[in-house]
């Protein structure tokens, strides 16, 4: 960190002493969710529901958090923890279990899925504990507080990141959250929001980030490009140095956003990174969007956006700045998700009327006016079943009429992995698969008779969606373009009649597989 971050409110108290025993509530009849649905890239991928449909604990340590993951059926049973009270390390133990994988003075979301952790009756507190998401998917927290979580001095918790997620995260939803330090690397701190080593599909909506060195990051070097899919509305980032995030490659969409008091520099875009920035307020703020320490520059998409009293730097090696008269050094970078823009003149106003934990889950309607979310779905009346859903969740793309033409096809593709088959794309079997010997390739469906195709679904087996990045869709007997775009799921074209017709992935996060490759008539 480049200089000490001017913090505004006191320390926290030091954490008491608290026991560990573990404190449950009995699941209650009736299931419950997170107020609001998913906004964002977290609605893309199949969506993010949290535990929805599961279970509803109440948990006033963190050992009870971890016991409540401990004792789900399985690691992808839904479940919904109520937090209530501060959760510090004196009352957060690691729980054993084969649904969970747990660890002492930090909340370890790790190899599961379908959580929902919110903030409920007078708030919850993460007193210098954080919240890590490892190897994990369909996560959404809400409603919490978390503050001087650290990496040095006693105590430490998740490297000193408020929230972090690493390691093939897909689908995590935080909204209605504050996260808040005292100070920056030098004293202990390090990031608020932190994503790393493939981590897709993420929305920061509503919180606030603040009194920090630095906001958050989207990859841990230049060569961790692996991340993207991100987006950050509605939040307030105040008196922060630096990261408001810091992005190496993939997509971010950053709107509604209201800065005040970034010291050293804002977004800072790097590495390939495209971020498309739109009807923000920056205000008392410096370099609050560029790319800064470092030659691999990212781009930027900017339009609407409001800077008030706003400086910047010179221009030279490592330091480039967006402004003083922003302009976007890409116009590519297109949202996939249909949102609403609040003008940027109101965000300052409908941002503190909305934003952080215990503050009533209001949210934005698009015109600068607050109000309140109902739940994503009402409570079922009767219990949920006593016997667990299966570990294998159903497919996202609803299943198409007529037959998948694929079956009895034959298949071929540019070099396989060790261990897979072409022939396993069509084979009508989700758990096998085709991958290609690297992170791109092509596999291909073919007929001995020219057959008419207007749809291709392309399915990932389970836990490994998200891997495929840019992909075409080519009619391999004229190399004419069908159709193109990113991730798995169906696609659908002009009705051709082909012999063969080729699947090419053009990018991937991480090592891509192709389940199922079905081809339709309708």
């Amino acid at each position: 960190m480049r200089r000490a971050v001017s913090v505004r409110l006191p320390a926290a108290l030091a954490t008491a002493a608290v026991g560990i025993a573990v404190v449950v509530a009995m699941p209650t009849p009736q299931a419950s969710a997170a107020v609001g649905s998913a906004t964002g890239y977290a609605t893309q991928n199949g969506g993010t529901t949290g535990g929805a449909g599961g279970q509803t604990v109440r948990a006033t340590t963190g050992t009870a958090i971890h016991a409540a993951l401990c004792g789900r059926a399985s690691s992808s049973t839904p479940i919904t923890i109520e937090v209530t009270g501060t959760i510090n390390h004196g009352n957060t133990t690691k729980v054993s279990g084969s649904s969970c994988n747990t660890a002492a003075g930090v909340i370890e979301l790790k190899q599961i899925s379908n959580v929902t952790i919110i903030g409920v009756g007078s708030g919850a507190v993460f007193d210098q504990l954080g919240i890590h998401i490892r190897d994990s998917s369909n996560i959404i927290i809400q409603n919490v507080t978390i503050r001087n979580v650290k990496k040095s001095g006693s105590p430490t918790s998740n490297g000193g990141d408020a929230i972090g997620m690493e390691s093939t995260v897909r689908n995590v939803w935080v909204d209605h959250v504050t996260l808040e330090a005292s100070g920056g690397e030098s004293e202990g701190y390090d990031g608020l929001f932190d994503m790393k080593d493939n981590t897709q599909y993420v929305t920061l909506s509503y919180s606030i980030l603040r009194n920090s060195g630095r906001g958050g990051l989207v990859g841990s070097s230049e060569s961790d490009l692996s991340n993207g899919f991100i987006t950050y509305h509605h939040n307030l980032y105040e008196n922060i140095d630096s990261r408001t995030p810091l992005l190496r490659g993939g997509t971010a969409h950053i709107y509604n956003n209201h800065y005040v008091s970034l010291h050293e520099s804002g977004i800072n875009s790097r590495a390939g990174a495209k971020a498309k920035v739109e009807n923000n307020y920056f205000r008392d703020s410096k370099d609050v969007l560029g790319t800064f320490y470092t030659n691999e520059r990212g781009f930027w998409q900017v339009s609407g956006n409001i800077l008030d009293n706003v400086t910047w730097s010179a221009a030279g090696s490592e330091n480039y700045p967006a402004g003083p008269n922003l302009a976007s050094t890409t116009t590519t970078v297109s949202i996939p998700y249909p949102y609403s823009l609040d003008g940027a003149s109101c965000v300052p106003d409908i941002v503190r009327q909305t934003v952080g934990a215990n503050t009533g889950l209001r949210v934005s309607n698009g015109s600068c006016s607050p109000q309140t979310p109902p739940p994503t779905t009402p409570p079922p009346t009767t219990p949920p079943p006593t016997t667990p859903p299966p570990t294998t969740p159903p497919p996202t793309t609803p299943p198409p009429s007529g037959t998948n033409l694929s079956l009895g096809a034959s298949a071929d593709g540019s070099s396989k992995a060790s261990g897979t088959s072409y022939g396993n794309v069509r084979d009508g079997n989700i758990s096998s698969y085709w991958s290609p010997a690297g992170s791109t390739g092509s596999i291909s469906i073919k007929w001995g008779s020219a057959t008419r195709v207007s749809r291709v679904i392309i399915r990932e087996p389970s836990g490994t969606q998200g891997s495929i990045g840019s992909w075409q869709l080519v009619n391999h007997d004229t190399g004419a373009v069908l159709a193109s775009g990113s991730g798995a799921g169906s696609i659908s074209f002009s009705a051709t009649s082909l012999s063969k017709i080729t699947f090419k992935i053009n990018s991937s996060g991480g090592t891509p597989r192709v389940g199922e490759f079905e081809t339709y008539a309708s």
